[in-house]
């Protein structure tokens, strides 16, 4: 069993990640070096080689990484309605927005023939599980009476992974929040029944 990491590595492993993660969500993984790294952190190359012996390795520990906290993230609503759960994940693309950052996943999702086949893997993993917990809260919306939309639980997830990823890209180029906002309210708007019964009653 390989040993655990003194407190200091572990900590000097966590800073890595997290210029690496900042680097990839601003960038692209392939437009930053170990050289960018050991600058930030005041490193040496052999340093960072030692945690983390090739680039690949690093990305593949930063999609882990992401995996694990987004969906962390989306555990501590699992108690809530629907609704509130949809609105909790639109909330995470607008919160990475206002940092001035991408999602990570879908950066690499842009550069995704350059990887390596594990971090293809990985990245695949997570849009898979993006699209199961979706299914899984529409279906929940849809048992509680307020959700409301055509098509397979799949093509929605789809269409709300997609709608979220595209905006984020557009409302990047105009700097421009608003424009990922509005798409979440079309987002919600399009399942959400109440929503669409109010805008019948209103046109007849």
């Amino acid at each position: 069993m390989k040993p655990r990491p003194a407190g200091g590595e572990g900590r000097t492993r966590s800073q890595i990640l997290d210029v690496a993660g900042r680097l990839v969500q601003s960038r692209g993984f392939n437009n930053f070096s170990y050289a960018d790294i050991a600058a930030t952190l005041s490193l040496s190359k052999p340093a960072l080689h030692y945690h983390f012996p090739g680039k690949a390795e690093l990305g593949l520990a930063l999609v882990q990484r992401y995996d694990q906290r987004f969906f962390e993230a989306l555990s501590t609503v699992d108690e809530k309605r629907a609704s509130v759960r949809l609105e909790f994940y639109a909330s995470l693309y607008i919160s990475v927005l206002r940092e001035q950052r991408m999602c990570l996943c879908g950066m690499l999702a842009a550069e995704f023939k350059t990887l390596t086949e594990p971090m293809q893997q990985s990245v695949v993993q997570f849009f898979d599980r993006n699209t199961e917990w979706l299914s899984g809260v529409l279906t929940q919306g849809m048992n509680e009476g307020t959700f409301s939309f055509d098509g397979s639980l799949s093509d929605r997830a789809h269409v709300i992974i997609s709608s979220l990823e595209g905006s984020m890209l557009l409302a990047r180029l105009y700097d421009d929040l608003d424009i990922l906002q509005t798409t979440v309210t079309h987002l919600l708007a399009g399942v959400t029944a109440s929503q669409l019964d109010e805008i019948t009653d209103s046109a007849m």
